[in-house]
């Protein structure tokens, strides 16, 4: 196909964006659909397996600029069918939504998958059926070996798997290490382009740091421990305690772990209001803790990404973190410090370091570098792949 006049129509799938069952699923992704509705006409098909109901339903919505069409489909609840029958009924979904998107959206002019399973063998179908050209987006840990989701797959998903990859007219990870484990995992293809993930517009407004009597340490989770490594956090900061009281930490978010992790600090026995958490909060809430806080702590085994991260840049916090997701692209010594995986002596000695010296951090310096995480630039960077991808 040669180039196309703009407006370009630009249909999404993906496997994880938000329902109605869960508003925080897939964020990401609805994030990248409104950056690049600020250049192009967007629309977002997802399809979601629903215990609730038994019958095909499809909800259209806007989401700003974005068309949200959503196929709700029922969900086999016997296990011996469940795998053919949600195939099949996912097949079913898409079909029945991809007309409801011709119908109110119109024929697209390019795919954009985000993560390559079901919803990239979808994105292949219509490369193949109406030469409509794809892109990948891919967020998924399964390439990294401390997941190691895509080695249990089976030979056929893989191959695949594999042959979606090469077919795409480019792939884009949102890290340089993901990138380098699809590679591992032979997902070849000529055109591989580093994405970022957006930091919402509130988080670059200025905002009033207000005084607190002790220096705060920020942590943000979804509390699933075996990537977080929030315990690991958890027994460095004791450790620091020993030593010195003159802080607090904040745990913000929820999850499948938090009661585990918060029965672990309760054992740990730390000092009255030390260890604080505080549960899930709106991103506006997310956003005014990273600004009444001091820096941030990110200790994870593994990340794709860490989104967390680039909020932190932008409110110029500096960041102490592991060598995960984009950690080892953008931290540095202006903005940071970086502690190898699950060293919790040298995380104790760096959250000291880091509560004796975090005000000489030039914040204005440190936001710098969070302009490349807005929607503009992500829109932009997105909407270049897309017209590549047409020759």
């Amino acid at each position: 196909a040669g180039k196309i006049d703009k407006p370009m129509k630009v249909l999404f799938f993906s496997a994880w964006y938000p329902h109605r069952y869960d508003a925080m699923a897939g964020l990401f992704v609805r994030k990248h659909a409104e950056a690049v509705s600020q250049f192009a006409d967007v629309c977002v098909l997802f399809p979601f397996a629903d215990e609730h109901v038994h019958k095909f339903e499809i909800v259209e919505q806007k989401f700003g600029a974005v068309t949200e069409i959503y196929v709700y489909y029922p969900f086999c609840k016997n296990r011996f069918f469940r795998k053919l029958s949600s195939n099949i009924n996912c097949w079913r979904a898409f079909r029945k939504g991809y007309k409801r998107v011709l119908n109110s959206f119109g024929q697209p002019d390019i795919c954009n998958d985000n993560v390559l399973t079901f919803s990239g063998f979808l994105a292949y179908w219509l490369k193949m059926v109406y030469h409509i050209p794809y892109v990948v987006t891919e967020h998924w840990s399964g390439y990294l070996e401390q997941n190691g989701s895509f080695e249990q797959q089976n030979s056929l998903k893989k191959w695949l798997m594999r042959k979606m990859a090469r077919k795409a007219g480019a792939l884009m990870p949102v890290s340089k290490i993901l990138e380098n484990k699809m590679l591992q995992c032979g997902l070849y293809n000529d055109t591989y382009v580093r994405i970022d993930n957006v930091v919402d517009d509130f988080f670059y407004l200025p905002h009033e740091k207000q005084s607190h009597r002790k220096k705060r340490i920020l942590h943000i989770s979804c509390f699933d421990e075996k990537a977080k490594n929030i315990c690991g956090m958890l027994r460095a900061i004791k450790q620091v305690s020993l030593q010195r009281q003159d802080f607090e930490f904040v745990i913000v978010g929820t999850g499948a772990d938090f009661q585990m992790v918060v029965d672990y600090a309760k054992s740990l026995n730390f000092p009255v209001g030390m260890v604080q958490f505080i549960g899930e909060q709106t991103p506006e809430e997310v956003c005014e803790w990273f600004y009444q806080s001091d820096f941030f702590l990110f200790f994870s085994n593994y990340e794709t990404a860490g989104v967390v991260i680039s909020e932190s840049l932008v409110c110029g916090k500096p960041v102490i973190s592991t060598p995960v997701g984009i950690a080892p692209e953008v931290i540095c010594a202006d903005n940071g410090r970086l502690v190898p995986i699950g060293n919790e002596v040298g995380l104790c000695e760096q959250i000291g370091w880091m509560l004796v010296h975090f005000k000489e951090f030039n914040q204005e310096k440190i936001k710098q570098i969070g302009q490349q995480f807005t929607y503009a630039e992500v829109g932009a960077k997105l909407m270049r792949v897309y017209q590549n991808a047409f020759f």
